[in-house]
């Protein structure tokens, strides 16, 4: 079992920065495919970025390429979002998710854990 807990979320101005962190409990954290995704009012969850086990692969979905980074540090079982030059529109609650393998990361149907999320807004 993971668990995972996600903090960093608040208000920002547009064009400001946010760190998201998603901490992750169990011994299998290093073994693990982690991910982000969003969920703004009144939409679906989407996908916003993942990264492989190892921190050697990372995909993003293209609205937020250039913008965000995500990274890990396996020994503090810790995921991070790096978001900068941050829009009305990326404004919702962040998600952090955990699977085994890299594929089909798009789809939130094949992500085995989940966080209970963090809320980020940006004002215009």
């Amino acid at each position: 079992q993971v668990q995972l807990v996600e903090s960093g979320g608040g208000l920002v101005q547009a064009g400001g920065s946010l760190r998201l962190s998603c901490a992750a409990s169990g011994r299998t954290f290093s073994s693990l495919t982690m991910g982000w995704f969003r969920q703004a009012p009144g939409k679906e969850r989407e996908f916003v970025a993942a990264i492989t086990w190892n921190g050697g692969s990372t995909y993003y979905t293209d609205s937020v390429k250039g913008r965000f980074t995500i990274s890990r540090d396996n020994a503090k079982n810790t995921v991070y979002l790096q978001m900068i030059n941050l829009k009305p529109e990326d404004t919702a609650v962040y998600y952090c998710a955990a699977k085994f393998g890299f594929t089909l990361v798009e789809r939130t149907t094949s992500w085995s854990y989940w966080g209970q999320g963090t809320q980020v807004t940006v004002s215009s």
